[in-house]
């Protein structure tokens, strides 16, 4: 039977169309769509015969893992491929090979690769050895899942009990979007839809400042991690508690980026620093690996008057944020994600990502703030894990992604960038900027 002839295994939600829409704006700048990685730095090498068993075991419990993303008329499906494709990968490096930069061009080559949508894997694990250093990547495509869904995948592997395995499932129940949805009354429904729309309608009266270097053709994604001491990572924690309360850290970290990339270039043209950042509905002991995106976007923004000053910056985004709360507007999204689901791509990118009053890209860069990483153990089948990091394919503009996550107590930073709209070299200074900022108290 044919592809065209079988019926499908599931159909996206809302929230997975959102991310399928980046994966396609991505995709018209001749990029490889929206593929993600979630590293893994090992002390040594693990027991592979072990790890490729539990990888098998976990495509047998989550068959999605193999399934093909296509498009039936406006609509898209994942469907069940005729042949399976090969879920755990090894790369082995050469000998007398720089094993850093062996292991770098290998994530960025697998974060690189171009394929056709329909036949490109939606997860796979890939094994990079050298004789001194061990990096275990899983690579997968939006809308298969999302960080909080790797990560839970990561989860499932380290578990060793076979019974506690098995806790792990797809959501009971429909998608997230559709249950809030569903506990609102229509008129409240149309209310939420134009709360969400004016809430756009005056983020868009600034202009956002947009630092790459836009007369550039983008050619591939790069990235430069780092890793904080302890110490650090306590100081920048009692300093976030300080700036903006305890549940406001990823504030703190868009707020001293924000700082760190006016001090590289205060005459950049533009009126405002505008990031999205991700709510998440998703229950936070759900262990539901898969279809998880159940996000949306909301927006940080400070206008370029106010960054000189560093608790005006914090109290701006701070106010910002508690009024997002205080009107629903996180709710308010829902209506507009689940009625966006039905236009096209094409024209759901351009409301996603254009300014209605410039016609200019809205986001000056894009966050995403893991958070603490929750794993049920710190090893891997005999092997411990030192260090994990995330990255993320982006559009160009803004060309700049920044991730977070606190693995053992120490902070990791990530900047994912499109070359050659920035440089290794302009990252390296941002991110001097960025410790400076993340470090004053």
């Amino acid at each position: 039977m044919s592809s065209t002839q079988k019926e499908p295994l599931l159909a996206l939600n809302p929230a997975d169309y959102l991310t399928l829409t980046m994966d396609e704006e991505i995709r018209q700048e001749n990029m490889p769509g929206s593929l993600c990685g979630y590293a893994l730095e090992l002390e040594k090498t693990p027991d592979i015969h072990a790890l490729n068993k539990r990888i098998l075991e976990f495509g047998e419990r989550f068959p999605l893992a193999y399934a093909s993303l296509q498009q039936r008329s406006k609509r898209f499906f994942w469907f069940e491929r005729e042949y399976k494709h090969q879920l755990f990968i090894q790369h082995h490096a050469p000998s007398n090979v720089n094993e850093s930069a062996f292991h770098h061009t290998t994530i960025t080559r697998l974060l690189n690769h171009k394929e056709p949508r329909a036949t490109l894997a939606p997860i796979s694990f890939h094994l990079i050895q050298s004789d001194h250093k061990t990096t275990l990547l899983l690579r997968w495509m939006h809308p298969f899942c999302d960080a909080k869904g790797t990560g839970l995948i990561l989860q499932y592997l380290c578990t060793d009990s076979a019974e506690q395995r098995r806790t792990f499932d797809f959501p009971k129940q429909a998608s997230l979007v559709n249950q809030q949805l569903g506990k609102y009354k229509w008129w409240q429904k149309i209310r939420f839809f134009f709360n969400a729309k004016r809430y756009i309608t005056q983020l868009d009266k600034l202009q956002s400042i947009i630092h790459a270097d836009t007369s550039l053709t983008p050619k591939a994604l790069n990235f430069n991690t780092y890793t904080l001491t302890q110490a650090q990572t306590q100081t920048i924690n009692k300093l976030s508690r300080q700036q903006v309360g305890m549940t406001g850290t990823s504030l703190y970290y868009i707020g001293c980026l924000m700082r760190a990339l006016h001090k590289m270039n205060p005459e950049q043209t533009g009126d405002a620093y505008c990031t999205p950042y991700a709510f998440n509905l998703r229950k936070n002991k759900a262990l539901s690996p898969l279809l998880g995106n159940h996000v949306g976007a909301l927006f940080a923004q400070a206008p370029k008057a106010i960054l000189h000053d560093r608790d005006a910056l914090f109290q701006h985004l701070k106010q910002q944020h508690v009024q997002v709360i205080r009107e629903k507007l996180d709710y308010a999204f829902l209506p507009v994600m689940w009625a966006a689901s039905w236009l096209s791509l094409q024209r759901h990118g351009q409301e996603l990502r254009k300014s209605y009053a410039s016609g200019t890209e809205r986001s000056s860069f894009w966050f995403s703030d893991i958070g603490q990483v929750d794993l049920s153990t710190t090893s891997l089948f005999g092997s411990k894990i030192t260090q994990v990091f995330h990255l993320c394919q982006i559009t160009s503009p803004p060309a700049l992604a920044f991730l977070s996550c606190q693995f053992n107590d120490r902070l990791t930073l990530s900047y994912n960038f499109i070359e050659p709209l920035f440089t290794p070299q302009w990252i390296q200074q941002l991110h001097e900027q960025v410790l400076v900022e993340l470090l004053t108290p």
